[in-house]
C-alpha cells in the first residue's frame, strides 16, 4: 500500500472515532488509528510518538487543511521569502486561518512575511499535496496560489522572514520543498495567465 492510502485509512479511523457512540467501536478505531500510524511511521522522517503528538492536536472532522502562497513577479523573477530558523526559501503564505477568505489570508501572510501590502489579482493554481510523492506529509494540504501585486511597503526583517528577493527559475535558493517545490514554480510560469493550473 502506499502512504496517501495509509493516510486515507488513518482519516477513517479518525472519523469513526469523531461520530462513535458505542466505546467498543471507539477502541477499535483507536486500533486502527495507531496501526495506520505505525504503517506512516514505516514511510516517514517522524517518530511514531510525533505522529500520534500530531494527530491527536488535530480535533474535529479530518478534512485537507488549506496554505495559501502569494506569487509575486518582476522582471521574469519570483518573489521568495528566507525562513529565519531553517534558512530555506518559499513563496510567502502560510496556512489559511479561520474568519478570513482566501484572499484576505494571502494579503495577512504576505505583509506579516515581506512587509509589503499587496492586491490580489487572480488565482494561479491549487496544488494537492498528496500527489507530490517526493515530499510526503502526514496532512494533506490543498496549496492555493494567489499572484499579488505590490501596492506599497518595504522589507524589514522579523520573526518568520530573515530575508527576501527575487529569483530566476534557473537560480533558485534552497527550498523549503513541503511549503513550496521547483515544479511547482515551473508549472505556474508556464500556465498562461488566463488560465490558472490545478492538479
Amino acid at each position: 500500500m502506499t502512504l496517501n492510502e495509509y493516510k486515507r485509512i488513518l482519516a477513517i479511523a479518525e472519523a469513526g472515532l469523531l461520530y462513535a457512540k458505542d466505546e467498543y467501536d471507539k477502541e477499535r478505531y483507536t486500533e486502527i488509528k495507531e496501526l495506520s500510524l505505525k504503517l506512516i511511521n514505516k514511510l516517514s522522517v517522524e517518530s511514531y510518538d510525533k505522529l500520534l503528538q500530531l494527530t491527536n492536536l488535530d480535533e474535529g472532522y479530518p478534512t485537507p487543511k488549506v496554505d495559501v502562497r502569494g506569487i509575486i513577479k518582476k522582471d521574469d523573477k519570483i518573489l521568495l521569502v528566507e525562513d529565519s530558523k531553517t534558512k530555506l526559501w518559499s513563496l510567502p503564505g502560510g496556512f489559511a486561518e479561520i474568519g478570513l477568505s482566501p484572499e484576505e489570508n494571502i494579503i495577512k501572510e504576505v505583509k506579516e512575511e515581506t512587509g509589503y501590502d499587496v492586491q490580489v489579482n487572480s488565482l494561479e493554481g491549487i496544488f494537492d499535496t498528496n500527489l507530490d510523492t517526493q515530499n510526503p506529509q502526514l496532512f494533506q494540504y490543498y496549496k492555493l496560489i494567489f499572484e499579488c501585486s505590490i501596492i506599497k511597503g518595504e522589507f524589514e526583517k522579523n520573526i518568520e522572514t530573515s530575508n527576501i528577493n527575487f529569483f530566476d527559475i534557473q537560480n533558485l535558493p534552497p527550498l523549503s520543498e513541503k511549503r513550496t517545490t521547483k515544479d511547482q514554480l515551473t508549472k505556474l510560469l508556464l500556465s498562461k495567465s488566463s488560465d490558472a493550473y490545478f492538479e
